[in-house]
C-alpha cells in the first residue's frame, strides 16, 4: 500500500480527450442520416441490387463468409485469385494482390519494398496510412511540396549530391481527398524516370471514377516496370479491401515479406465476389461516370460562389479554417437533413479546417441545389 492518491487509471487519456473537446476537436461516431454529401461511394454501388445479386449467388454456391485464414495457410481462396487475375486484366498490370483495407496496403507496401539504403520522397498530402507505412520502412523519408514535380526533381537530386546512392521511391495520391485536386502524373513519371525511381500511386479516390473504363487517372502509367497503384475498393467500387496492381515481382515479394499480407486473416472470399462485380460494372458503365461528371459541375456552380474551392473532381472542400465554427456549420448542415461532415487538424493542416462536400450519385441536383440554400443561409448567420 502507497499514501499515493487514487486516480483513474485512465487519467491520462480522459485528460486529453478533454482537451480535443474544449479545442473543437474531439471525435465521436454517429450512425448515418440525411442526404448523402460525405460518403466515398462516389457511383452509388454500396447498395447496388447488382453486387447483392452476386453475394447472393456466392452464398447459393457455397462461398464461405469467412476465408479461416491467412492467405498463406488455409486462407487462400479461388475466388481471391479470381479477382486479383480480373483485376490484373483490368487495371493493365502483370499482377495484382488483394488486401483487407487500403489502410493495410499501404502499410505493407511501404513497409516492406523500400530498402535499406534506399530513400522515399512523398507529397506533403499523403494519406496517413502511408505515413504509417514510412514510419515502417528501412528505408528514411522525406516530404516534398504538394503536387510540385520541380521540388520533387530537387529532394532527389540534393540526397544525391550527398552521397544518396539506393532507390528513390516517389509517393503520391493522383486525386487527394481533402483538396480534390490531382498530381501532376506526367511529371512525377518524367522525374521517376530521369532518376530510375519507382512511383507508388494511391488512386484511392479516382478508381472507378476516373480514367478509361474507370481504371483511374494513372491508366495511361499502367505497365510501367517502375510503376505501382493502389485501388481502394470501398469508395466507388462500393465494397471493401485494396488491389495492388504492378509487376509481377512486386506482389511476389509482397506475399513473402509483407507482414500485413503474411499475418492476417484472409478477406472474406465473398467480399472477393463483390469486389469482382464492381469491377465489372465500373468497366462495362461509362453512363454513371458521365452523370457524376455532370452532377460535380452542378456542385461547382453552386457552391464556388459560396466559398467552395474549385476543383475537378467530386471532392469540393470549403475551408472555413476555425475548428469549432466548422463543427458547428457542419452540425447545422446536418440537422437540416444533409450529410456533410467538418475535417479537422490533424486529419488537414492547422489553420484549414474544413467542410468536405463530396458529390455522389446517391444525390440528385435538386438535393445539390438544396444544399447550396442552406450552406448560404448557415453561412450568412455566422457563428453561434
Amino acid at each position: 500500500m502507497t499514501d499515493r492518491p487514487a486516480q483513474p487509471y485512465f487519467a491520462q487519456q480522459a485528460a486529453d480527450l478533454e482537451a480535443l473537446s474544449s479545442r473543437g476537436r474531439r471525435r465521436a461516431l454517429a450512425v448515418r442520416a440525411g442526404r448523402d454529401f460525405s460518403s466515398n461511394d462516389y457511383l452509388a454501388l454500396a447498395e447496388d441490387p447488382r453486387l447483392r445479386a452476386a453475394l447472393g449467388a456466392a452464398i447459393d454456391e457455397g462461398v464461405p463468409a469467412g476465408s479461416g485464414g491467412s492467405r498463406l495457410l488455409r486462407g487462400n481462396h479461388s475466388e481471391h485469385e479470381a479477382l486479383e487475375a480480373d483485376a490484373a486484366r483490368q487495371f493493365g498490370c502483370e499482377a495484382a494482390l488483394f488486401f483487407g483495407s487500403g489502410f493495410a496496403a499501404n502499410m505493407a507496401l511501404l513497409g516492406t519494398l523500400p530498402q535499406r539504403g534506399d530513400r522515399i520522397f512523398h507529397d506533403d498530402l499523403v494519406h496517413a496510412s502511408a505515413h504509417d507505412g514510412m514510419r515502417l520502412s528501412r528505408a528514411p523519408a522525406e516530404s516534398f511540396a504538394h503536387n510540385d514535380a520541380n521540388a520533387l526533381e530537387q529532394a532527389i537530386s540534393t540526397w544525391r549530391a550527398a552521397g544518396g546512392t539506393g532507390r528513390s521511391w516517389i509517393v503520391a495520391e493522383t486525386l487527394y481527398s481533402m483538396d480534390g485536386d490531382r498530381a501532376p502524373l506526367e511529371e512525377f513519371a518524367a522525374v521517376a524516370d530521369r532518376h530510375e525511381a519507382i512511383l507508388l500511386l494511391d488512386e484511392a479516390h479516382a478508381t472507378g471514377v476516373f480514367g478509361p473504363g474507370g481504371r483511374g487517372l494513372a491508366a495511361a502509367l499502367a505497365g510501367r516496370e517502375n510503376a505501382i497503384f493502389l485501388h481502394t475498393c470501398g469508395k466507388a467500387l462500393g465494397c471493401e479491401g485494396a488491389l495492388v496492381s504492378g509487376p509481377a515481382v512486386v506482389t511476389d515479394f509482397l506475399v513473402n515479406r509483407a507482414r500485413p499480407f503474411i499475418f492476417s486473416t484472409a478477406p472474406s472470399p465473398l467480399m472477393a465476389r463483390a469486389v469482382r462485380e464492381s469491377l465489372r460494372i465500373v468497366a462495362d458503365e461509362d453512363e454513371p461516370r458521365e452523370r457524376l461528371t455532370d452532377l460535380c459541375a452542378e456542385a461547382r456552380r453552386l457552391l464556388v460562389p459560396l466559398g467552395a474551392v474549385r476543383t475537378s473532381s467530386q471532392i469540393i472542400p470549403l475551408l472555413l479554417g476555425d475548428d469549432v465554427r466548422t463543427m458547428r456549420a457542419a452540425g447545422e448542415l446536418q440537422r437540416r437533413g444533409f450529410d456533410v461532415r467538418g475535417i479537422r487538424p490533424p486529419t488537414v493542416p492547422a489553420g484549414t479546417a474544413r467542410l468536405r462536400i463530396s458529390i455522389t450519385l446517391n444525390s440528385s441536383a435538386d438535393d445539390i441545389g438544396e444544399l447550396a440554400e442552406a450552406l448560404a443561409d448557415v453561412l450568412q448567420a455566422g457563428p453561434a
